[in-house]
């Protein structure tokens, strides 16, 4: 005969066991989740409104970009005479001159075990007149155990642009 206690007892293992199993479900990390990079980055702009200044720096974006996107990204500033601006002129985290990030919202359009496309979604304190232009899609690779940048996307007045091609078009003038 099952007795209250019994029954209670019964029921509170086994409400206990989902708890248990969630608890020592890993939680995802860099190497497995391409979000995560871009969490950090996007954390850091908005804490100190200073968009992307990794990828003012070669050994930073070295950090955070493809191999050949780097060296690209490198190649390009190479060829910029001295005293004169490079083939990026704005903040493509921002998407902006002066960067204006009070959240963001990370989504994952395309991902597999090697590539991933992830589209981040920016909040300032002004509301920009074409609402694709708060748009920033990262196009991500997998480098070894850890996800790298290897594009840079969005749009200006609803015209699109790309780090890359802008990096690749500045080395044929």
């Amino acid at each position: 005969m099952l007795t209250r206690r019994l029954a209670l007892a019964l029921l509170s293992a086994a409400s206990a066991l989902p708890a248990a199993a969630l608890a020592q479900t890993p939680a995802k990390t860099n190497a497995t989740d391409p979000a995560a990079l871009l969490t950090r980055l996007y954390k850091a702009a908005a804490k100190d409104n200073a968009g992307g200044a990794f990828v003012n720096n070669a050994k930073e974006r070295a950090k955070y970009l493809s191999t050949s996107f780097a060296a690209l990204w490198s190649k390009a500033e190479a060829k910029v005479p001295d005293g004169e601006i490079g083939p990026i002129d704005f903040d493509p985290v921002s998407n902006s001159q002066d960067p204006d990030i009070k959240s963001f919202a990370i989504k994952a359009e395309t991902q597999d075990d090697a590539r991933a496309t992830l589209a981040v979604a920016l909040i300032g304190s002004q509301r920009r007149k074409v609402a694709a232009d708060s748009v920033i899609r990262y196009d991500l690779v997998r480098d070894g155990a850890a996800w790298r940048i290897d594009d840079i996307r969005g749009s200006v007045e609803g015209q699109p642009w790309s780090v890359r091609q802008m990096l690749e078009a500045s080395l044929k003038n």
